[in-house]
């Protein structure tokens, strides 16, 4: 097996900005959002992310950016002379920041408190991610009251702000629950996770007493979400326990009929006289995932 190669240099390089040509050129960069961004937290925080080049073969000294480009439009607007560069071993017109994946809210709390912590402003937090102090806050608060254990399960999915706050009507029990169906399905969104907390027994709300009745729901409409989601859950952790074994079991019966099969005698056999079912062993063997 090939070693994989690494596709830039390790180290960074100074480059003038005057020896860098955008890959493609932003005629009006300012009306783009994204830009505005970029621009506030270079003047407040520097340049984070370096620009991604590749040196042109045609002209030594000069670079094509590869990626970065309204990163070197901002920093021309600062009127800053270079930029940090990584370089590229080839040239590749392809973004690598779509290779980046992107943080979650629940990492993106723990980069904000820890950034407080150390003594950075939630002004000065908000001012270079170009989002409102409200905001910034309201991140800084978004674990009160959440499960650590449900946190943890959920701290790398991208549930949003206002989905995770709703955990924080029912009980730790719940909410730990909630979270592992809410992974085990793949599901992060608000209403599936407002269907969960509706369907929940009544002694798992933290205020029963001022839990707002939603319109057009009946009581007996809600107890009976209460005992399909009960079912629905019981149902899905059934599953979960038992599809490592038949996966397992299928793994282990795929590869015993490829043996069979790669047995001329068995395989001219089953050919005369059982061809249904060699048709339907033949897919088995030919399927490249389970």
């Amino acid at each position: 097996m090939s070693e994989a190669k690494i596709g830039f240099e390790l180290e960074t390089i100074q480059v003038p900005l005057a020896d860098l040509l955008p890959l493609r050129l932003i005629k009006e960069p300012s009306k783009i959002a994204r830009y505005k961004a970029i621009l506030v937290s270079l003047r407040e925080v520097g340049l984070i992310e370096p620009l991604m080049v590749h040196a042109q073969k045609d002209a030594p000294g000069k670079y094509v950016v590869l990626d970065g480009n309204l990163r070197w439009c901002a920093l021309k607007e600062l009127g800053q002379a270079a930029a940090d560069c990584i370089l590229a071993k080839d040239d590749e017109c392809f973004t690598y920041n779509a290779r980046v994946s992107r943080i979650s809210p629940i990492q993106e709390h723990r980069m904000i408190v820890k950034a407080v912590n150390l003594g950075v402003s939630p002004d000065r937090i908000a001012a270079a991610l170009n989002i409102p102090v409200r905001v910034v806050k309201a991140y800084q608060n978004l674990l009160n009251g959440i499960n650590a254990e449900a946190a943890d399960l959920l701290k790398d999915k991208h549930i949003a702000p206002g989905t995770l706050r709703l955990l924080r009507k029912v009980n730790d029990v719940r909410q730990l629950e909630i979270a592992e169906l809410m992974v085990g399905a793949g599901n992060y969104t608000h209403s599936y996770a407002e269907a969960l907390i509706l369907g929940r027994p009544e002694d798992q709300l933290v205020k029963p007493t001022t839990t707002k009745q939603h319109k057009g729901i009946s009581a007996e409409t809600v107890a009976r979400m209460e005992q399909e989601m009960v079912t629905l859950e019981r149902d899905l952790k059934s599953i979960e326990a038992g599809y490592g074994e038949n996966m397992l079991n299928l793994t282990l019966a795929r590869a015993y009929v490829r043996k069979l099969l790669n047995n001329p005698a068995i395989a001219r056999f089953m050919g005369a006289h059982y061809a249904e079912i060699l048709a339907e062993f033949t897919a088995l063997v030919a399927t490249e995932s389970l």
